[in-house]
């Protein structure tokens, strides 16, 4: 039984992007290993917030840094495999927010792994965590805030 339940709202989907399992990514249990995962979340999150203009780091030092990571794993994925890596957004606060993703193989309809990515602001030249840009906030008004 899964300790952690990861459940996201639909509408907050905003963008998807498929990746391919490769024979590197495979541990010694045959399947996509979990180090191999983080790093495909994480090649989803710069394509994403690539598609959406947003510098990993502006000329001012600021950027988003990633605060955690939570995954919950519903099946295995297998090299070659070719994955659909749905992202989307939620609980903004002043700082930051949550990013969310979805995988699923479209093959055979698979739900391979949820996850949820915390995320802030933060001036990498003054080591500070910063206010959520307001031009970050205009990109996803539907999202809900938490105070």
């Amino acid at each position: 039984m899964t300790r952690l339940q990861l459940t996201f709202p639909e509408d907050q989907f905003y963008y998807s992007t498929p990746l391919t399992v490769r024979v590197t990514d495979i541990n010694a249990a045959n399947h996509l290993g979990n180090e191999s995962m983080i790093s495909m979340i994480s090649e989803a999150r710069a394509r994403f917030l690539f598609e959406f203009g947003v510098a990993e780091t502006e000329r001012d030092g600021t950027g988003i840094i990633v605060t955690d990571l939570a995954a919950t794993y519903r099946a295995e994925a297998y090299a070659r495999d070719q994955l659909l890596f749905e992202v989307g957004v939620m609980d903004f606060n002043k700082y930051g927010g949550d990013l969310t993703f979805r995988i699923t193989r479209p093959r055979d309809k698979k739900l391979i792994a949820m996850a949820k990515s915390g995320f802030v602001f933060f001036n990498y030249k003054t080591s500070q965590v910063v206010a959520m840009p307001d031009d970050f906030r205009a990109k996803f008004e539907r999202v809900n805030w938490i105070d």
